[in-house]
């Protein structure tokens, strides 16, 4: 039974999502502030956080910046409930590692069909896929870690995703939607512009100059392509 936490100061959406939610079979616990719900992440990792971005105490942004600078915590899916329902708004919730982004009001359906999506796309990849060696990168499918001249970098399960989708198919260039398609799956909810995001995200994490990228090109017009020659 995958365990969920949703921080959101309003008990009237708090009790419908946890109603929905259980009756889907998750074990759904709450928190009414930001303080209190980030205690509750560190003391016991929910399987998928559903997080407002308007919260008493801390602000939904700021528990995110937390969770995703913690080691333990990066790899944490998160699903933003959020009346601020514009694009600029969105971005900024995913440029501080949120995976997906509900606007309210939503119906319980749609809202279940998300959570269902996003537990699936972070489950680790079957088969025996090997580790790729690029550079000073090392990505390990096994463990979904990746170091830099042997340190590890913390990349979010989806970050994690997307990089190795892109370097285990080196020097092709790829367009947003077939990352999104290929990483994200067809049930995505994110917009192509979000792969810009997330390519800037894993360029501020694996590059030594994240203006100068060594692998994680983009080409213009047509997409971006993970390049392996030597320097």
């Amino acid at each position: 039974m995958s365990r969920l936490l949703i921080i959101e100061d309003d008990r009237d959406i708090v009790e419908l999502v946890r109603y929905n939610l259980e009756k889907e079979g998750f074990q759904v616990t709450a928190a009414f502030d930001g303080l209190t719900g980030l205690a509750q992440i560190q003391k016991t990792p929910p399987d998928l956080l559903l997080l407002d971005l308007m919260l008493p105490k801390l602000s939904g942004l700021e528990v995110c910046k937390a969770v995703r600078r913690e080691e333990g915590l990066n790899r944490l899916p998160i699903l933003i409930l959020s009346a601020r329902g514009e694009e600029a708004d969105r971005v900024i919730g995913l440029e501080l590692g949120a995976d997906d982004y509900v606007s309210k009001p939503f119906s319980p359906r749609e809202l279940v069909a998300r959570v269902k999506a996003l537990l699936r796309r972070v489950q680790p990849a079957e088969g025996q896929e090997k580790p790729i060696e690029a550079g000073q990168l090392r990505i390990d499918p096994a463990s979904y870690r990746v170091t830099r001249e042997g340190k590890p970098l913390p990349l979010s399960t989806l970050e994690f995703r997307l990089l190795y989708y892109l370097a285990s198919r080196p020097n092709r260039v790829f367009s947003r939607d077939q990352l999104l398609d290929a990483v994200w799956g067809t049930g995505r909810f994110v917009t192509p512009r979000s792969v810009d995001v997330y390519i800037r995200r894993l360029r501020e994490k694996v590059e030594p100059d994240p203006e100068k990228p060594l692998h994680l090109k983009t080409v213009r017009g047509a997409g971006y392509l993970f390049e392996t020659r030597a320097h």
